[in-house]
């Protein structure tokens, strides 16, 4: 907690994207995973948010990671007999990530941490032209 209420504000925005961007990251990386097993294919995760008071200013609120989800979708089945992973009717299981609309999210994401980046840093210059206003 600071004296300055905004940095936390923003500090925990940034917190909430970089955890939001890290499950995009491992949704993107394992996309086209296979299973011989639909119980074992890879699930899309998902941040859940929720907003959080600010200490000591009740008139704010900041935002806090509350779980990462798995998806309950079912996973993509496809017929590849030749498939060393293929179970014993030739099917693989691949999980249902839509890998444009990962990439949305992910421009989503990134946007909003470069805004509370600048939030930050803004917040910064201010506090440092203040200081720097007794001399």
């Amino acid at each position: 907690m600071s004296n300055l209420p905004i940095f936390d504000v923003a500090g925990s925005a940034m917190n909430a994207q970089s955890v939001r961007l890290s499950t995009i990251a491992s949704n993107l990386a394992n996309a086209d995973s296979v299973s011989g097993n639909p119980d074992a294919v890879y699930r899309a995760k998902q941040p859940v948010f929720r907003a959080e008071g600010v200490p000591g200013d009740p008139s704010l609120s900041g935002v806090n990671v509350v779980e990462v989800r798995e998806s309950d979708a079912a996973p993509l089945k496809r017929y590849e007999p030749g498939h060393p992973l293929a179970d014993a009717q030739g099917y693989v299981y691949a999980p249902a990530v839509d890998p444009v609309a990962q990439m949305v999210d992910l421009i989503s994401a990134s946007r909003s941490y470069q805004a509370n980046v600048e939030v930050f840093n803004s917040a910064k210059e201010l506090a440092m032209a203040t200081l720097n206003m007794g001399r």
